[in-house]
C-alpha cells in the first residue's frame, strides 16, 4: 500500500513528532493548556479539528504542513541528509560544528547538588540567628 492510498492518521504522526522531539504526553499538554488524557485521545484520533491542531503544531515547534505531512522516511531521509552534510563540511571550518550534548541526568543531579547547598546554607543562617539570641 503506498502513502497516495493510505489515510493519513493525524493522531499517530503527532505521537511520532512528540516522541522525536523528546517530549512526553504530560509535556505537550501542559505547553496547550489541556490534560495528558486529552493528548491521549488527541494521539488516537485520525482527524484532528484545525484550532487544536494550530495549537498542538505550536507546541511542537513544527508546521500544520509537517504534522500533515509526516512520514517515517521523509525523517530518515532528512536526518542522513543532515549527517551527510555534516559530514562533509564538518571539517572544513564551518562555525556549525560545535554539537552541544548533554545528559539530563547530569542536569537533574547538578539542580539537586544546589537545591541541597541552598538548604544548607539556610540551616546555617538559621543556627546563626538562633545562636545571636
Amino acid at each position: 500500500m503506498n502513502t497516495a492510498t493510505k489515510p493519513r492518521h493525524i493522531g499517530r504522526n503527532i505521537s511520532r513528532i512528540r516522541e522525536l522531539r523528546g517530549m512526553k504526553q504530560e509535556a505537550l499538554a501542559q505547553a496547550i493548556g489541556t490534560s495528558q488524557q486529552a493528548i491521549s485521545g488527541i494521539e488516537g484520533s485520525e482527524t484532528i479539528d484545525m484550532e487544536k491542531l494550530s495549537e498542538v503544531a505550536k507546541a511542537l515547534g513544527v508546521t500544520i504542513e509537517a504534522i500533515e505531512n509526516f512520514s517515517e522516511e521523509s525523517v530518515l531521509n532528512f536526518f542522513n541528509n543532515f549527517y551527510d552534510n555534516s559530514a562533509n563540511n564538518g571539517a572544513q571550518g564551518s562555525s556549525n560544528n560545535n554539537i552541544l550534548n548533554f545528559n539530563p541526568l547530569d542536569k537533574v543531579v547538578e539542580l539537586y547538588e544546589r537545591l541541597v547547598q541552598a538548604e544548607k546554607e539556610k540551616v546555617e543562617y538559621l543556627e546563626k540567628l538562633l545562636k545571636g539570641k
